[in-house]
Protein backbone atom coordinates (compact mmCIF):
# COMPACT_ATOMS: atom_id res chain seq x y z
CA UNK A 1 0.00 0.00 0.00
CA UNK A 2 1.15 3.42 -0.91
CA UNK A 3 1.45 6.00 1.82
CA UNK A 4 0.57 9.53 1.49
CA UNK A 5 2.53 12.70 2.14
CA UNK A 6 0.62 13.31 5.69
CA UNK A 7 -1.63 11.45 8.47
CA UNK A 8 -2.63 12.63 11.40
CA UNK A 9 -0.70 11.67 14.60
CA UNK A 10 -4.64 9.95 15.97
CA UNK A 11 -3.81 7.94 12.82
CA UNK A 12 -0.52 6.45 13.85
CA UNK A 13 0.98 4.30 16.24
CA UNK A 14 4.22 2.30 17.64
CA UNK A 15 3.77 0.27 14.25
CA UNK A 16 4.50 3.10 12.68
CA UNK A 17 7.68 4.11 12.95
CA UNK A 18 8.79 3.22 9.73
CA UNK A 19 6.28 6.03 7.80
CA UNK A 20 6.22 8.73 10.58
CA UNK A 21 9.74 8.40 12.34
CA UNK A 22 10.27 7.59 16.30
CA UNK A 23 8.71 10.74 17.75
CA UNK A 24 5.59 11.13 15.33
CA UNK A 25 5.12 6.61 15.98
CA UNK A 26 5.15 7.88 20.01
CA UNK A 27 2.58 10.47 20.08
CA UNK A 28 0.15 8.58 18.10
CA UNK A 29 0.57 5.80 20.59
CA UNK A 30 0.43 8.00 23.48
CA UNK A 31 -2.93 9.36 22.41
CA UNK A 32 -4.15 6.02 21.70
CA UNK A 33 -3.20 4.95 25.59
CA UNK A 34 -5.25 8.08 27.09
CA UNK A 35 -2.52 10.60 27.37
CA UNK A 36 -2.96 14.33 26.90
CA UNK A 37 -0.89 14.96 23.80
CA UNK A 38 -1.09 18.35 21.80
CA UNK A 39 -2.79 17.45 18.45
CA UNK A 40 -1.17 17.70 14.69
CA UNK A 41 -0.10 15.23 11.67
CA UNK A 42 3.20 13.86 10.33
CA UNK A 43 4.70 14.48 7.02
CA UNK A 44 5.47 11.09 6.28
CA UNK A 45 8.86 9.61 5.36
CA UNK A 46 6.98 8.68 1.77
CA UNK A 47 7.10 12.84 1.14
CA UNK A 48 10.86 12.92 2.31
CA UNK A 49 11.86 10.56 0.26
CA UNK A 50 9.80 11.61 -2.75
CA UNK A 51 11.63 15.12 -2.60
CA UNK A 52 15.09 13.41 -1.89
CA UNK A 53 14.89 10.87 -4.63
CA UNK A 54 15.52 13.19 -7.57
CA UNK A 55 18.15 15.50 -5.73
CA UNK A 56 22.07 14.78 -6.87
CA UNK A 57 25.36 16.27 -5.66
CA UNK A 58 28.32 16.03 -7.93
CA UNK A 59 26.10 13.85 -10.05
CA UNK A 60 25.49 11.01 -7.53
CA UNK A 61 22.26 10.74 -5.21
CA UNK A 62 22.10 12.00 -1.68
CA UNK A 63 22.46 8.70 0.14
CA UNK A 64 25.74 7.57 -1.29
CA UNK A 65 26.88 10.95 -1.25
CA UNK A 66 26.77 10.64 2.43
CA UNK A 67 27.96 6.90 2.70
CA UNK A 68 30.81 7.83 0.98
CA UNK A 69 32.04 10.15 3.45
CA UNK A 70 34.59 9.70 6.29
CA UNK A 71 33.75 10.31 9.52
CA UNK A 72 37.08 11.60 10.67
CA UNK A 73 37.51 13.88 7.89
CA UNK A 74 36.10 16.71 9.82
CA UNK A 75 36.41 19.26 7.11
CA UNK A 76 35.37 17.42 4.58
CA UNK A 77 32.04 15.99 6.62
CA UNK A 78 31.51 20.16 7.29
CA UNK A 79 31.44 20.82 3.67
CA UNK A 80 29.90 18.05 2.27
CA UNK A 81 26.37 18.47 4.90
CA UNK A 82 26.65 22.02 4.22
CA UNK A 83 26.26 21.35 0.29
CA UNK A 84 23.70 18.64 1.31
CA UNK A 85 20.96 20.79 3.18
CA UNK A 86 21.57 23.78 1.13
CA UNK A 87 19.93 21.46 -1.94
CA UNK A 88 17.33 20.31 0.33
CA UNK A 89 16.02 23.53 1.49
CA UNK A 90 16.42 25.20 -1.74
CA UNK A 91 14.78 22.06 -4.33
CA UNK A 92 10.77 22.80 -4.23
CA UNK A 93 9.32 19.45 -2.96
CA UNK A 94 6.50 17.50 -5.24
CA UNK A 95 3.28 19.84 -6.05
CA UNK A 96 1.72 16.65 -4.11
CA UNK A 97 3.81 16.80 -0.86
CA UNK A 98 3.18 20.87 -1.31
CA UNK A 99 -0.15 20.31 -1.56
CA UNK A 100 -0.97 17.73 1.31
CA UNK A 101 1.24 19.45 3.49
CA UNK A 102 -0.90 23.07 2.96
CA UNK A 103 -3.62 20.89 3.03
CA UNK A 104 -3.17 19.40 6.53
CA UNK A 105 -2.73 22.78 8.44
CA UNK A 106 -5.69 24.35 7.07
CA UNK A 107 -7.40 21.59 8.59
CA UNK A 108 -5.32 21.32 11.72
CA UNK A 109 -6.79 25.22 11.75
CA UNK A 110 -10.33 24.49 11.43
CA UNK A 111 -9.88 21.89 13.85
CA UNK A 112 -8.41 24.09 16.55
CA UNK A 113 -10.67 26.88 15.83
CA UNK A 114 -7.66 29.07 14.55
CA UNK A 115 -7.40 30.39 10.92
CA UNK A 116 -3.64 31.47 11.44
CA UNK A 117 -2.63 28.30 14.33
CA UNK A 118 0.75 28.52 15.91
CA UNK A 119 2.49 24.99 15.56
CA UNK A 120 5.91 23.45 16.26
CA UNK A 121 7.70 21.58 13.62
CA UNK A 122 9.35 19.00 15.07
CA UNK A 123 11.91 16.41 12.85
CA UNK A 124 11.19 13.04 13.53
CA UNK A 125 13.89 10.45 12.06
CA UNK A 126 12.70 6.69 11.64
CA UNK A 127 15.96 5.74 13.61
CA UNK A 128 15.91 7.78 16.70
CA UNK A 129 13.99 7.40 19.57
CA UNK A 130 14.79 3.88 20.56
CA UNK A 131 15.88 1.46 22.94
CA UNK A 132 19.63 0.96 21.45
CA UNK A 133 20.10 4.40 19.88
CA UNK A 134 18.96 8.00 20.12
CA UNK A 135 18.85 11.08 17.79
CA UNK A 136 17.75 13.11 20.11
CA UNK A 137 18.56 16.74 19.70
CA UNK A 138 20.54 15.79 16.38
CA UNK A 139 18.05 17.10 14.27
CA UNK A 140 15.99 20.35 14.50
CA UNK A 141 12.59 22.23 16.14
CA UNK A 142 11.00 24.74 15.34
CA UNK A 143 8.39 26.58 17.75
CA UNK A 144 6.01 29.38 16.96
CA UNK A 145 5.42 28.94 13.19
CA UNK A 146 2.49 30.86 11.53
CA UNK A 147 0.88 30.00 8.26
CA UNK A 148 1.22 27.38 5.15
CA UNK A 149 4.26 28.67 3.48
CA UNK A 150 6.52 28.82 6.54
CA UNK A 151 4.88 25.54 7.72
CA UNK A 152 6.21 23.93 4.48
CA UNK A 153 9.53 25.71 4.37
CA UNK A 154 10.45 24.47 8.08
CA UNK A 155 9.44 21.00 7.32
CA UNK A 156 12.36 21.55 4.41
CA UNK A 157 14.32 22.31 7.12
CA UNK A 158 13.76 19.32 9.31
CA UNK A 159 14.54 17.59 6.29
CA UNK A 160 17.98 19.22 6.06
CA UNK A 161 18.71 18.89 9.38
CA UNK A 162 19.09 15.61 9.01
CA UNK A 163 22.42 15.72 7.01
CA UNK A 164 23.78 18.20 9.66
CA UNK A 165 27.68 17.42 10.82
CA UNK A 166 26.24 15.38 14.01
CA UNK A 167 23.75 13.67 12.87
CA UNK A 168 26.12 12.42 9.92
CA UNK A 169 28.74 11.79 12.08
CA UNK A 170 26.29 9.62 14.07
CA UNK A 171 25.11 7.64 11.68
CA UNK A 172 28.54 6.68 9.86
CA UNK A 173 30.11 5.64 13.59
CA UNK A 174 27.50 3.44 14.56
CA UNK A 175 27.30 1.97 11.21
CA UNK A 176 23.40 3.29 10.70
CA UNK A 177 22.84 2.70 6.83
CA UNK A 178 21.46 5.42 4.59
CA UNK A 179 19.32 3.13 3.32
CA UNK A 180 17.63 1.90 6.03
CA UNK A 181 16.76 6.06 6.90
CA UNK A 182 13.63 8.14 6.75
CA UNK A 183 12.79 11.61 7.85
CA UNK A 184 9.39 12.25 8.88
CA UNK A 185 8.09 15.51 10.18
CA UNK A 186 5.38 16.13 13.34
CA UNK A 187 3.69 19.61 12.58
CA UNK A 188 1.73 19.55 16.34
CA UNK A 189 -0.29 23.17 17.87
CA UNK A 190 1.44 24.62 19.99
CA UNK A 191 1.06 24.35 23.98
CA UNK A 192 0.70 28.14 25.51
CA UNK A 193 3.38 26.80 28.27
CA UNK A 194 3.20 28.34 31.46
CA UNK A 195 5.77 26.22 32.43
CA UNK A 196 7.45 23.30 31.10
CA UNK A 197 10.50 20.23 31.28
CA UNK A 198 11.32 17.21 30.80
CA UNK A 199 11.34 13.97 33.20
CA UNK A 200 12.40 10.91 33.86
CA UNK A 201 11.04 7.63 35.37
CA UNK A 202 14.28 6.78 36.80
CA UNK A 203 16.87 8.95 38.10
CA UNK A 204 19.05 10.54 35.39
CA UNK A 205 21.79 10.78 38.06
CA UNK A 206 21.56 7.13 39.87
CA UNK A 207 19.51 5.26 37.80
CA UNK A 208 17.64 4.79 40.38
CA UNK A 209 14.19 3.42 39.43
CA UNK A 210 12.17 4.03 42.30
CA UNK A 211 12.05 7.42 41.56
CA UNK A 212 10.67 9.84 38.85
CA UNK A 213 12.94 13.11 38.43
CA UNK A 214 11.03 16.42 37.08
CA UNK A 215 13.34 19.50 35.87
CA UNK A 216 10.84 22.08 35.40
CA UNK A 217 10.99 26.34 34.15
CA UNK A 218 8.76 28.34 33.34
CA UNK A 219 8.15 28.92 29.59
CA UNK A 220 8.53 27.20 26.72
CA UNK A 221 10.72 23.65 27.55
CA UNK A 222 12.88 24.62 25.29
CA UNK A 223 14.77 26.79 27.53
CA UNK A 224 15.33 23.65 30.14
CA UNK A 225 16.23 21.35 26.90
CA UNK A 226 19.56 23.66 25.62
CA UNK A 227 20.47 24.41 29.35
CA UNK A 228 19.99 28.19 28.73
CA UNK A 229 18.27 27.63 32.79
CA UNK A 230 18.93 26.26 35.50
CA UNK A 231 15.70 24.36 36.28
CA UNK A 232 13.65 23.80 39.67
CA UNK A 233 14.51 19.90 40.46
CA UNK A 234 11.58 17.48 41.94
CA UNK A 235 12.26 14.18 43.05
CA UNK A 236 9.21 11.96 43.32
CA UNK A 237 9.40 8.15 45.36
CA UNK A 238 7.08 6.10 43.16
CA UNK A 239 6.92 3.93 46.76
CA UNK A 240 5.83 6.88 49.53
CA UNK A 241 5.13 9.44 46.99
CA UNK A 242 7.84 11.54 49.10
CA UNK A 243 9.18 14.75 46.90
CA UNK A 244 12.75 15.94 47.52
CA UNK A 245 12.56 19.54 45.90
CA UNK A 246 15.71 22.07 45.16
CA UNK A 247 13.70 25.07 43.65
CA UNK A 248 16.13 27.13 41.59
CA UNK A 249 16.66 30.79 40.50
CA UNK A 250 15.18 30.77 36.98
CA UNK A 251 16.42 34.42 35.77
CA UNK A 252 15.85 33.59 31.81
CA UNK A 253 12.96 31.49 29.77
CA UNK A 254 11.84 31.17 26.28
CA UNK A 255 8.61 32.81 25.11
CA UNK A 256 6.83 33.07 22.12
CA UNK A 257 8.06 36.65 20.28
CA UNK A 258 5.58 39.38 20.22
CA UNK A 259 5.89 40.03 16.66
CA UNK A 260 4.77 36.11 15.54
CA UNK A 261 8.13 35.34 14.02
CA UNK A 262 9.27 32.46 16.43
CA UNK A 263 10.91 32.40 20.11
CA UNK A 264 12.60 35.30 22.06
CA UNK A 265 14.80 34.77 25.30
CA UNK A 266 13.76 37.01 27.78
CA UNK A 267 14.04 37.96 31.46
CA UNK A 268 11.82 36.24 33.74
CA UNK A 269 9.64 38.91 35.79
CA UNK A 270 11.67 39.15 39.38
CA UNK A 271 8.68 38.25 41.54
CA UNK A 272 8.81 35.06 40.06
CA UNK A 273 12.04 34.20 39.46
CA UNK A 274 12.46 31.78 42.80
CA UNK A 275 8.84 30.72 42.35
CA UNK A 276 8.18 26.65 41.92
CA UNK A 277 7.35 26.77 38.32
CA UNK A 278 5.01 23.91 39.16
CA UNK A 279 2.51 23.29 42.11
CA UNK A 280 2.27 19.86 44.21
CA UNK A 281 -1.15 18.87 42.12
CA UNK A 282 1.07 19.44 39.35
CA UNK A 283 4.01 17.42 40.25
CA UNK A 284 1.24 14.19 41.25
CA UNK A 285 -0.61 14.92 37.80
CA UNK A 286 3.00 14.80 36.17
CA UNK A 287 4.03 11.38 38.23
CA UNK A 288 0.68 9.58 37.49
CA UNK A 289 1.30 10.30 33.97
CA UNK A 290 4.80 9.39 33.27
CA UNK A 291 3.65 6.18 35.57
CA UNK A 292 1.02 5.75 33.14
CA UNK A 293 3.13 5.89 30.01
CA UNK A 294 6.17 3.72 31.53
CA UNK A 295 3.85 1.13 32.20
CA UNK A 296 2.33 1.50 28.93
CA UNK A 297 5.82 1.03 27.15
CA UNK A 298 7.61 -1.37 29.98
CA UNK A 299 10.70 0.52 30.56
CA UNK A 300 11.64 3.78 31.54
CA UNK A 301 10.93 6.57 29.90
CA UNK A 302 12.47 10.22 29.03
CA UNK A 303 9.63 12.78 28.79
CA UNK A 304 9.17 16.22 27.66
CA UNK A 305 6.05 18.13 28.89
CA UNK A 306 4.44 21.00 29.17
CA UNK A 307 1.44 22.86 31.42
CA UNK A 308 -0.74 25.31 29.86
CA UNK A 309 -2.07 28.70 31.29
CA UNK A 310 -5.08 26.16 32.85
CA UNK A 311 -2.78 24.45 34.58
CA UNK A 312 -3.90 21.35 31.81
CA UNK A 313 -0.76 19.36 31.28
CA UNK A 314 0.43 18.01 27.92
CA UNK A 315 3.06 16.00 26.87
CA UNK A 316 5.09 16.61 23.87
CA UNK A 317 7.46 13.43 23.58
CA UNK A 318 7.89 10.10 25.20
CA UNK A 319 11.02 8.06 24.26
CA UNK A 320 12.96 5.12 26.07
CA UNK A 321 15.63 6.59 28.28
CA UNK A 322 18.79 5.02 27.20
CA UNK A 323 21.93 6.18 28.83
CA UNK A 324 21.42 3.72 32.35
CA UNK A 325 19.45 1.44 29.89
CA UNK A 326 22.65 1.08 27.60
CA UNK A 327 24.64 0.59 31.06
CA UNK A 328 22.40 -2.24 32.03
CA UNK A 329 22.85 -4.27 28.74
CA UNK A 330 26.81 -3.84 28.97
CA UNK A 331 26.60 -5.26 32.41
CA UNK A 332 24.03 -8.37 31.56
CA UNK A 333 26.30 -8.66 28.85
CA UNK A 334 29.78 -9.10 30.92
CA UNK A 335 31.33 -12.51 32.03
CA UNK A 336 30.49 -12.89 35.87
CA UNK A 337 33.07 -14.33 37.75
CA UNK A 338 32.52 -16.87 40.18
CA UNK A 339 34.18 -17.44 43.67
CA UNK A 340 37.80 -18.63 43.31
CA UNK A 341 37.83 -17.79 39.84
CA UNK A 342 40.96 -15.55 40.58
CA UNK A 343 42.65 -18.38 42.40
CA UNK A 344 42.24 -21.04 39.74
CA UNK A 345 44.17 -18.60 37.87
CA UNK A 346 46.75 -17.43 39.84
CA UNK A 347 47.41 -21.34 39.57
CA UNK A 348 47.61 -21.60 36.05
CA UNK A 349 44.69 -24.11 36.30
CA UNK A 350 41.27 -23.60 34.97
CA UNK A 351 37.67 -23.93 37.09
CA UNK A 352 36.03 -26.94 36.61
CA UNK A 353 32.78 -26.41 35.20
CA UNK A 354 29.49 -26.89 36.92
CA UNK A 355 26.26 -28.44 36.00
Amino acid sequence: MTTGPVLHVRDVGLGDVATVGGKGASLGELLRAGIRVPTGFAVTTAAFRRTVEHLTVHGGSVPARVAALDPADAEGLAAATAEIRAVLESAPPPDEVAGAVAAAYAALCDECGDPDLPVAVRSSATSEDSAEASFAGLQDTYLWVHGAASVLEHVRRCWASLYSVESVTYRLRRGIPETDLGMAVVVQRMVGARSSGVMFTRSPRSGDKSVIAIDASWGLGSAVVSGDVTPDSFVVSKVTGEIKRTVATKTRWHRPDPSGAGVVETDVPGELQDEPSISDEEIAELVATARQVEAHYGCPQDIEWAVDDTGAVFLLQSRPETVWAEKDRARKAAPTARPFDHVFHLLGGTRPSQG
